[in-house]
């Protein structure tokens, strides 16, 4: 299954399965958010159908407890970095007024000139819990979608932290669609492809992985209850537009896509902060 997170033309945010070009409504009448569904265990029953064109899709979770972040999770970007590779894994954490859905702007923040692309997996918990052991990892994820951990590069480098430049508002994406494992099928092989105005800036393999996501649920379900809808990004391949000779960052007007093969293509515009 494919699901999105989307308001309905009467503006109730709600979340349903895709069928082509059309969404097959799963909140009820009232509506409701996919987090609370997972919570439950139950997606609901099939209601209105809707044309695709015709709602506003969200974050495929709007409102998620966590976003927890991998950080130097390929050794090509460790690389570019200058860093060393550590023994674990390095997290930081996004705050759900950071993401942008499917098709919407990017916002480029005036305080910015180095605002950057990060294409990568994310997945989605579908089963919480504490102390996750790697053998049970994959029972509690409920899927995967593209995400896009842009960076505002100026105020990430402020100091020895992540926080400032990873949480501007609108300045990250997540979707367009969860898709659940089932269909996405052998994850490792899964591409990893950033495009900035068409040009490919990142293209790799989820299989090159330094921490794998096992590892990761475990680690992050080690020093935090893991929740259903919890979201973990887990990491971009080398190509960061900071790292290039001469360095490449977006600026307005500009198209950033992140496509990995079965989960689709996550597109979104950048414009000026107003």
């Amino acid at each position: 299954m494919r699901l999105v997170s989307f308001r309905r033309p009467t503006g109730e945010p709600s979340y349903g399965r895709i069928d082509g070009d059309r969404v097959v409504d799963l909140a009820g009448a009232d509506g409701g958010y996919l987090k609370d569904a997972l919570v439950s265990g139950q997606l609901g029953q099939p209601g209105v159908t809707y044309a695709l064109a015709s709602v506003v899709l969200l974050p495929v979770i709007p409102n998620p407890t966590r976003i927890l972040c991998v950080g130097l999770n390929y050794a090509t970007h460790v690389k570019e970095t200058g860093r060393e590779q550590k023994d674990h894994p390095a997290i930081f954490t996004r705050w759900a007024d950071t993401l942008v859905a499917d098709g919407q702007p990017l916002v480029k923040p005036p305080e910015s000139e180095r605002f950057d692309y990060e294409g990568e997996l994310a997945l989605v918990i579908g089963k919480g819990g504490r102390r996750i052991g790697r053998d049970r990892a994959f029972d509690h994820v409920a899927g995967y979608a593209c995400f896009n951990d842009a960076s505002v590069r100026d105020w990430q480098r402020h100091n020895i932290q992540f926080t400032p430049g990873k949480n501007f508002p609108a300045t990250g994406a997540f979707g367009p669609a969860l898709v659940t494992p089932e269909e996405v099928g052998d994850l490792a092989s899964q591409r990893v492809c950033t495009r900035l105005n068409g040009q490919i800036v990142q293209d790799q393999p989820v299989s090159d992985m330094i921490w794998d996501i096992p590892t990761i649920i475990e680690y992050c379900s080690t020093f935090t209850e893991l929740e259903p809808g919890d979201v973990i990004a887990t990491g971009t391949p080398g190509g960061v537009g900071d790292k290039r000779d001469p360095p490449l960052y977006m600026t307005d007007g500009d198209l950033v896509e992140v496509e990995i093969g079965v989960l689709g293509k996550l597109s979104n515009r950048i414009i000026e902060e107003q």
